[in-house]
């Protein structure tokens, strides 16, 4: 299973906000992350100085969003629709898009509960749970949860 550092995501974004930045060819990944990263014009100056990116630290406490943490789910989001996994995911998502109106807006959605499962799932030492995270996307789409 591949684990990046923190160090490692985001140079990621970085790298690739500096490739699409001097018009550099991109992987189909850093292409998929561009993707995101231009919905998130708010990153874009952060993005653009890699010493600040690298060593700046988002706590809790501190009241901002870790944006790279933001980016790296909806990057995760993209996989898990892509393959309509876990199962029953994309038919939440196209929902979540009917009840908000907007593409963005329901991966945000989405991007809650993935981030709340994550995080269940770290406070209880237990893999994420998919049912609980399908449960809260059909709470969110208005649907009835799956059983």
């Amino acid at each position: 299973m591949f684990n990046p550092s923190r160090e490692e995501v985001r140079r990621f974004f970085l790298d690739t906000w500096g490739k699409y930045g001097r018009g550099e060819p991109l992987s189909a990944l850093e292409h998929t992350a561009l993707q995101v990263v231009l919905l998130h014009p708010e990153y874009h100056a952060l993005l653009a100085d890699p010493e600040s990116g690298l060593a700046r630290d988002f706590t809790p406490e501190s009241g901002q969003l870790n944006p790279f943490l933001h980016l790296s789910l909806h990057l995760a989001i993209e996989e898990q629709l892509s393959i309509d996994q876990p199962r029953g995911i994309r038919a939440a998502y196209e929902r979540l898009v009917a009840k908000t109106g907007s593409e963005h807006d329901a991966k945000h959605d989405v991007v809650e509960c993935l981030g709340e499962t994550i995080w269940s799932a770290q406070r209880g030492g237990t893999p994420p749970d998919e049912n609980a995270y399908l449960e809260c996307l059909a709470r969110k789409g208005g649907a009835q949860p799956p059983r």
